[in-house]
């Protein structure tokens, strides 16, 4: 087992490192100092490495900073000490401000621990929220008790390749296609269930040179016959889209805490890059 400056090297430390080498890789330059004293205060990369903790551990922010107090080797992994550490109130605000390009750089560095497969699915459920205020509610047209969240993922690795969360229900194709046109360069072939039924978008993916495998909602005998081939190809996979949204539910919980749209996103992003770098993790030890 590798070692460092502390000893032996943990699961933690190593998730630490990680997670912080994306966090300032997130920010465009040369990363800031970890902390200035004044109206500068903490950096981004280290609110962002923090929130990644926030999944990894599973603790409220209150609860986070006391048991990171506790952790100096991660203290030390944000070129902080314990006492210089930021009140969790601190980090609540800070998130909000950073943008959401920032948390999606985590996710696409943490794809970049895998060695993509062939075959990738695309599907949706409702990740459930804590209700946000009556007065929050009427302001944003804020109705639906879940949020719509859409995974791309990779089926031979089962790493989340992007994600998309909406508040509204907009229908799955015009979803679909928005997310796989920003993923064209790691797409092979595409495995989705009957609500991706579209044909414009089985002809623009052909177009990239992506392969389709959509079945037809109401095929007809010549959509029967094409419905079979496509069962008989890698179709199957696509239930691996399942099973990721099932464990990363399990693993990091299955109800958003955030009280604004925006921040649920956040940690909805978050919580697909910490599964991520901890699953890679887990196979580079075995």
């Amino acid at each position: 087992m590798k070692r460092d400056g502390f000893g032996v090297q943990t699961k933690t430390a190593r998730f630490a490192k990680t997670v912080v080498t994306f966090a300032q890789k997130a920010v465009a330059g040369e990363p800031a100092p970890a902390y200035r004293p004044g109206q500068e205060g903490y950096a981004d990369w280290v609110i962002l490495a923090i929130q990644g903790f926030k999944e990894y551990l599973g603790h409220d922010y209150r609860k986070l900073m006391d048991v990171l107090r506790e952790m100096p080797r991660v203290a030390n992994s944000l070129d902080l000490t314990v006492e210089t550490l930021p009140h969790f109130s601190t980090v609540c605000a800070r998130k909000q401000a950073i943008p959401m390009t920032r948390w999606r750089a985590i996710l696409d560095a943490s794809v970049e621990l895998y060695e993509l497969g062939d075959v990738q699915a695309i599907d949706a459920t409702g990740v459930d929220r804590v209700q946000a205020s009556q007065h929050y509610a009427k302001r944003t047209d804020y109705t639906f008790e879940a949020v719509k969240t859409t995974l791309l993922i990779d089926c031979g690795t089962s790493a989340i390749l992007d994600i998309h969360c909406s508040m509204k229900q907009p229908h799955d194709t015009q979803i679909g296609w928005q997310v796989l046109v920003r993923n064209l360069d790691v797409l092979s072939t595409v495995a989705a269930d009957r609500g991706y039924d579209w044909e414009e978008l089985r002809t623009r993916l052909r177009a990239e040179r992506v392969t389709p495998l959509i079945p037809k909602r109401d095929p007809g005998m010549l959509g029967w016959a094409r419905n079979l081939l496509i069962h008989d190809r890698a179709y199957h996979q696509r239930s691996n889209a399942e099973s990721v949204f099932f464990g990363l539910r399990r693993r990091y919980g299955d109800t958003l805490w955030a009280r604004t749209w925006f921040g649920q996103f956040r940690e909805l992003v978050m919580k697909s890059a910490v599964r991520n770098i901890e699953r890679a993790l887990e196979g580079s030890n075995r």
